[in-house]
């Protein structure tokens, strides 16, 4: 199984996929749940530690560790 960080990278480079249709579930404290979700096209950069994705302050990093789900087409493709 991939891990995280790599099937995002899958997603983003491999022509197969269209990164707008992934959508990314990650631990966000303070925010209901504490859980947020982004979709493909608000991720900015993914680094080797941690996504960058565009927040209502600017851009946010989140670290690969916080994620606990990713979707492709609605379909769970990894869960923590």
């Amino acid at each position: 199984m991939l891990k995280s960080h790599e099937l995002l990278l899958k997603y983003r480079h491999d022509a197969r996929y269209i990164f707008s249709k992934v959508i990314v579930w990650y631990l966000d404290r303070g925010a209901p749940d504490d859980r947020s979700c982004v979709e493909g096209d608000e991720i900015l950069v993914l680094d080797a530690y941690y996504f960058e994705i565009v927040s209502a302050h600017g851009t946010k990093s989140i670290p690969y560790h916080r994620i606990r789900k990713i979707a492709y087409d609605g379909t769970t493709a990894w869960e923590r």
